[in-house]
């Protein structure tokens, strides 16, 4: 069976491709903001004497590339027409997302905070899907106006993909009259907090660890009594918005959860196949992007009187991650269009063991590509007047980030030996 992507898919993609030169590049060449984009001078988005965070001018910078890119109906397109967006599928978002990141970095599609013309807007999705009627009034169109940011506070210190058994803890507790909940405990890794309005905080209010059940999703103000951010954690990709947070005796009130109280990790998981199946083309656009170049390179660099493509050494290795490329990238278009194709929880049921094989390989191949376009490149190409030691630093967070590439092993063989999915064995 031959698969191509749709004819609007290919199209809106060269509707992306004007937009940017006409309205995103004049941007970026404005008033030395390419500064952000030459590597000798990437540390002009770091703060160095505020704890490592991004300068104030990178920022403001990408917020005036959304700004543009919302009015021009881009920024949106995932979104349901009901709050501005195109409605747009995954196949398309996925083939969006290889696009913009082949394309090389840039005011675009940058790589460091998931800036890009065509947001991953996952949070007003989340409250439609899990908020109240009250919430999804007062929080989406905050949410979409940029004047309200939440962040994610599920890791701990302890825990990682043991999740169930986080030491956040939520006690019920009334105030005046008021029904609550009392939340002690610590999170790390809630990127955005020195801009975020909330947290999305996981905690446990009842049951064993180790069980999902009794974890509620707690919407917990920055600011209140007792909510305390501690140390930004330094990464190998700079600057830094990811620090450690504090709950001692934080109240709030019992409507501030979003899902059900029991099984707030639902919520965690509402859109983890979306976001995979998305960061997996990304990675694997900007594979491609750094494969290219490095064919590129090898054609015109001649040591020796000679072009380097003549060596199998340096074709071999390209070669491979070609082969490798061409193969991830229809496993990923099918899944997506798979996706598209099925609700959410039969998605979950039958393509979350495909989801993952393109997340944990994609993620694996923009690491060795980059690698790999390094040493072709030579000494030049480890330099910051390359881009590939900054692809790589971005990338390789990945391999641990939203389920590291052992957990999406792990969900690959639960389908393979029927511990989990549609043939689930009988315990």
């Amino acid at each position: 069976m031959m698969f191509e992507l749709p004819s609007e898919i290919i199209d809106y993609l060269a509707e992306l491709d004007a937009f940017i030169e006409t309205e995103i590049k004049p941007i970026e060449q404005r008033d030395d903001n390419i500064r952000f984009f030459d590597h000798r001078r990437e540390n002009s988005r770091t703060d160095w004497d505020n704890e490592g965070l991004p300068t104030e001018d990178w920022e403001e910078l990408l917020n005036e590339m959304r700004r543009v890119a919302d009015a021009a109906g881009h920024y949106r397109f995932a979104l349901p027409k009901e709050f501005g967006g195109q409605d747009g599928s995954n196949l398309a978002m996925a083939a969006i997302r290889h696009h913009l990141a082949h394309k090389g970095l840039g005011l675009h599609n940058d790589l460091q905070n998931e800036s890009s013309v065509v947001g991953n807007l996952v949070q007003p999705l989340l409250v439609r899907d899990f908020g109240t009627e009250e919430q999804k009034r007062d929080f989406i169109p905050a949410m979409l106006k940029g004047d309200m940011r939440w962040s994610f506070g599920l890791t701990e210190e302890a825990h990682g993909s043991d999740a169930t058994w986080m030491e956040t803890r939520a006690v019920r507790e009334t105030r005046d009259g008021v029904d609550g909940w009392l939340i002690n405990g610590e999170k790390m890794w809630t990127t955005g907090s020195h801009v975020a309005t909330h947290c999305m905080v996981f905690a446990r209010h009842s049951g064993a660890d180790g069980s999902p059940k009794g974890i509620g999703c707690f919407i917990v103000p920055y600011g209140a009594d007792g909510f305390e951010i501690g140390e930004y954690l330094w990464t190998f990709n700079m600057p830094t918005d990811h620090p450690k947070i504090s709950f001692e005796d934080v109240w709030i009130p019992a409507d501030a959860i979003l899902g059900d109280l029991d099984y707030g990790l639902v919520c965690a998981q509402g859109f983890v196949h979306e976001n995979r199946i998305r960061q997996a083309a990304s990675s694997l656009g900007a594979a491609q992007y750094c494969i290219d170049e490095a064919v590129k390179f090898a054609g015109e660099r001649k040591p020796f009187g000679k072009p380097l493509s003549v060596n199998q050494a340096i074709q071999f290795p390209l070669v491979e991650l070609q082969t490798d490329a061409e193969m991830l990238r229809l496993l990923i278009w099918k899944t997506a269009a798979e996706m598209d194709s099925m609700p959410k929880p039969d998605v979950a049921k039958y393509l979350s063991d495909k989801v993952s094989m393109c997340n944990y390989k994609a993620n694996r191949l923009v690491c060795d590509a980059a690698d790999t376009a390094m040493q072709v490149h030579g000494g030049i190409g480890y330099s910051r007047h390359k881009p590939f030691e900054h692809i790589y630093r971005h990338h390789r967070r990945y391999r641990i980030t939203e389920g590291s590439e052992e957990i999406q092993m792990r969900k690959v063989a639960g389908h393979l030996f029927g511990f989990m999915g549609p043939n689930k064995q009988a315990k």
